[in-house]
């Protein structure tokens, strides 16, 4: 579907900018790695007091009976994991695919003047409109030669690498590595067809190439037609 034509001037300048927003949200929706870790962001907005005395005696009582300890144990950064995370089986040899990373809007995009610049429906690449310079790492972060061969890889503490893992401890991994470690849901997953680990996405072009690494027993690249597992 084509978009609509802007006139030229200022329409055109704003209807480029809205665009290139749309575009940077569709890059954030395809690049929503999760964060290592979850913050307690506070409370937003006016809160109120239970009304029912029932319901609090109901609390009190529960909160007597808590397992505090484990609770807490439970939101510590160490043990955060994401519940959409997906297990990705390691490459058995070495190849590499494209992806297009072509974006369908599901929702109208309003013109600010009660009609709609962009409909639901309307496709367009993010990669035309938004540049994108980074370099996905995708690791197990619970396969130790996996972990090994990135320690020792070019990719290592390299400003322009995100490091993702499909499974692990990923905070013990980010003071391990001494770098950012991000989880990679399932969306990520789906959205660049991750079959094997190690994978490396970087753009070509208007499109985006995924390379799957062969490790063998040692962790080491093997380029050869079979890996050690």
């Amino acid at each position: 579907m084509k978009y609509p034509q802007a006139s030229l001037g200022l329409p055109l300048v704003v209807n480029s900018f809205r665009i290139v927003m749309v575009a940077r949200a569709a890059i954030c929706i395809f690049l929503a790695a999760a964060p290592s870790h979850a913050s307690v962001l506070g409370t937003v907005g006016r809160t109120y007091p239970i009304a029912e005395k029932d319901a609090v005696s109901e609390l009190e009582e529960r909160a007597l009976h808590m397992d505090w300890k484990l609770m807490y144990s439970r939101i510590l950064p160490g043990n955060y994991r994401p519940e959409d995370l997906k297990d990705i089986p390691r490459a058995l040899k070495p190849g590499s695919f494209l992806v297009d990373m072509t974006y369908t809007l599901d929702s109208d995009i309003p013109d600010g003047k009660g009609g709609v610049l962009y409909p639901a429906g309307f496709t367009f690449n993010p990669l035309d409109y938004v540049p994108f310079d980074k370099t996905l790492v995708v690791i197990d972060g619970t396969d130790k030669e996996q972990v090994s061969w990135f320690a020792s890889s070019r990719y290592r503490k390299k400003p322009d690498v995100m490091l993702l893992i499909t499974g692990g401890p990923a905070f013990s991994l980010q003071k391990q590595l001494k770098q950012p470690v991000f989880y990679s849901t399932r969306a990520i997953v789906q959205r660049f067809r991750i079959t094997a680990v190690p994978s490396v996405i970087r753009r070509r072009g208007r499109l985006m190439e995924v390379v799957e690494i062969c490790l063998d027993n040692h962790g080491r690249e093997n380029k050869q037609e079979a890996c050690g597992k």
